[in-house]
Parts: structure tokens; sequence; C-alpha cells
């Protein structure tokens, strides 16, 4: 019988543990920026690109997560799924490089100051993942920054400004992912299978999203929880995330 699940599963606990051991203190940081954007009426931006966009957009609206997350997800940015056709891997592939590309959708977005960016890349060397960090910086935002420094300060930036993603956030966090993603050899295969990666990184936002809602709730203010409408109750769960988006337009109401 295959050991396979075995090896995989536990990969991916061996990893989690790793991060609970070492980048405590910096996700407890993350989060402190975060509450002090919400705490302060200012959102928090996450944004990813292909899987990284999977950890962006669980952090809001998610059941568990905080009002005042923003995901910042471009639809031609996540449609590799596709492979082939319209929005398909080829103009995936061309579009990701494309710097100046992630200038375009930043300004589309009414950002502050004030407001926290939270960018989740593995590898945290692509043009427009760069673009996105770049502006944010200029901006006045803090810069967060979910990434495998193992894999990223291997390979060079893809990107005019010379730098990896984790060389410009205010805040990093190690995934300390391997370079490839992919980690488990099957004798007699080319390449390695069981990537991590997303896992990791949705992990970290999570335990980033948890951590931000007790210090909101410290400080004496509602995190707005979403719930979960899939419950014995859903006219009333239903009710309270209606009210948790009535907060978020208010907030964006004020820009």
């Amino acid at each position: 019988m295959t050991d396979m699940p075995h090896r995989y599963l536990q990969t991916v606990i061996d990893r989690l543990t790793k991060v609970r051991d070492t980048q405590g203190d910096a996700i407890a940081a993350a989060a402190e920026a975060c509450a002090k954007s919400i705490l302060n009426d200012k959102l928090v931006f996450t944004f990813g690109t292909g899987h990284g966009s999977f950890a962006a957009m669980e952090m809001y609206p998610r059941t568990g997560t905080v009002t005042g997350f923003r995901p910042m997800v471009e639809s031609s940015m996540i449609s590799f799924h596709r492979v082939l056709g319209d929005a398909g891997a080829l103009q995936y592939r061309f579009i990701h490089g494309q710097e100046g590309y992630g200038d375009a959708i930043f300004a589309s977005h009414q950002t502050d100051p004030g407001d926290t960016m939270l960018i989740f890349s593995h590898s945290g060397l692509n043009a427009v993942t760069l673009d996105i960090a770049v502006a944010a910086q200029k901006k006045g935002m803090t810069l967060i920054a979910v990434t495998s420094v193992p894999h990223s300060s291997a390979t060079p930036s893809r990107h005019s400004c010379g730098k990896r993603l984790y060389e410009i956030a205010d805040i990093v966090i190690d995934t300390d992912v391997p370079l490839g993603d992919a980690g488990i050899e099957i004798a007699g295969v080319k390449g390695k299978t069981g990537a991590t990666s997303t896992s990791i990184a949705i992990a970290i936002g999570h335990a980033i999203n948890s951590t931000t809602a007790e210090l909101v709730a410290a400080a004496g203010k509602d995190p707005y929880l979403m719930v979960s409408p899939n419950t014995t109750d859903k006219a009333e769960a239903t009710r309270q995330n209606d009210k948790n988006y009535a907060e978020l337009w208010r907030r964006l109401r004020m820009r």
C-alpha cells in the first residue's frame, strides 16, 4: 500500500510547524498593522496572482474573517486553470510578466496611506506582483509579504526595481517552502510532486486574520466577523453578513 498520503500530509505538517515556531513574531506584527488600519477606518488590501490569489481571496469574505480586509484580485491573473482558449494559460503567463500592468490594477482601486497591503507570492519576483508592492510602498501603505525566502533569494527579480518582494516589504512572513515548491520525489519520475505553498500561505493568512480579530476586539471594537450561512439559522447569519457588507461599504464611501 502506498505511503504517499502520509508523506505528503507529513510534509505539510512539518512546514506548518516550522512556520509556527519561527514566524510567530512576524505574523503578530502583520496582524498589528492590519488591526491598526481597520481600527482607523482604513482597509487591508490583499493581493496575489495565480495560486497566490487563492490566499488573497480567502481573507474576505470567508467565514470567520474580519470586515476591512479587501481582496484586490484581477480575473485575468487567475484564469490559468482554463489552460486553452479564452483567458488561458498562455495569456496568463504573458500578462503575469508585463511590468506596468500591476500599476493599472493598483490605480483602479481607491487606496489610502493608512491602508495596509498584504501580498501573497511564493516566488516574490514577477512583474505584476512587484508593481503592486512598489506602488503600495510609494503610497505610504504598510507592506506585508507572505513569500518563500529560500525560493525568492535563489532567483533573480523580474522587475526593473531589481528587488524581490521580501526585499521591499516592511514585514516579511517566510513560508520556507523550498525552491520549486513541490518537494516529494517518486522513483523513476522526472520532477517532484506535492506542492505546499498554497496550503501554507492560506494558513498564514488565516492566522493573520484571526489575530487581527482578536486585536480589534481587544480595542473595544466590533471586528464584524463573517459567519457561515450554512447553519440551522441561515436567516440570522445572512443578517449578520449583510451588516458586515454595510460596514465595508461605509469604509469605501469615506474614500
